[in-house]
């Protein structure tokens, strides 16, 4: 499919989870307008992408360097993109200079190089500390017992503004997971003027994680459909 007429049920999709976001913001947390939607691309078609940004998604997510780079030209300009999977020091060099915000930084030797290529390219990159808060050996991400040391480690590097906390809580994880979430956000936000972003839920859970506080939610399938694309 290539006609941007065969995605129509990606415009339906984004215009019911908008929707649902705002009706869940204002529910628990009394406002609105202060979640963004972010369409996660991994494996999606540029026309696929493009049919969310023309119904109003203005943030997209990318998980693999390589795929990005294979797909971000076809892209409509109008999207922010921001980087969200495992990143290797490596890639940095890659994306250093085309996406807004890395959020899954979980290493001192990974900030190390942002902060390095971003010097070097005479800009400030703006990062999210990823933390594990299901404490899963599989996943990736800081442990809410050393995010403050790590925080005020990373925070100090030259060319790097901390901006917050990301976190993928384990599948079926309960609403203890998510209030924790928050309780550690709130906690970072009081030291540190700079955090305002909680990337927190995905297609699964994002009305759960508006509840407690996420500022973008990271919604793939709930836009897409189920992955069928292999790449």
């Amino acid at each position: 499919m290539s006609d941007a007429a065969d995605y129509g049920y990606v415009a339906d999709n984004v215009k019911r989870i908008l929707s649902e976001i705002g009706e869940t913001e204002e529910k628990y947390r009394g406002t609105s307008g202060n979640v963004r939607l972010m369409a996660v691309t991994k494996t999606v078609p540029p026309e696929a992408v493009n049919a969310a940004v023309r119904a109003g998604v203005t943030l997209l997510g990318e998980n693999r360097v390589q795929e990005y780079l294979d797909k971000k030209d076809a892209y409509l300009p109008e999207a922010e993109v921001q980087f969200i999977g495992r990143l290797q020091t490596n890639k940095v060099k890659y994306i250093i200079n085309s996406v807004t915000l890395i959020h899954s930084v979980d290493s001192v030797k990974l900030c190390g190089e942002i902060s390095r290529l971003a010097v070097k390219n005479n800009k400030v990159m703006d990062i999210l500390a990823e933390v594990n808060i299901g404490g899963e050996e599989s996943k990736g991400g800081v442990s809410p017992e050393t995010l403050r040391d790590f925080i005020a480690e990373v925070s100090e590097m030259e060319g790097i503004r901390f901006r917050g906390l990301m976190t993928i809580p384990p599948p079926g994880c309960s609403e203890e997971c998510f209030e924790k979430m928050q309780r550690i956000f709130t906690d970072v936000q009081d030291r540190y003027k700079t955090a305002d972003i909680l990337s927190m839920g995905m297609s699964a859970d994002y009305k759960l994680a508006v509840k407690y506080g996420s500022t973008i939610v990271r919604v793939g399938t709930g836009i897409f459909g189920a992955r069928t694309y292999n790449k």
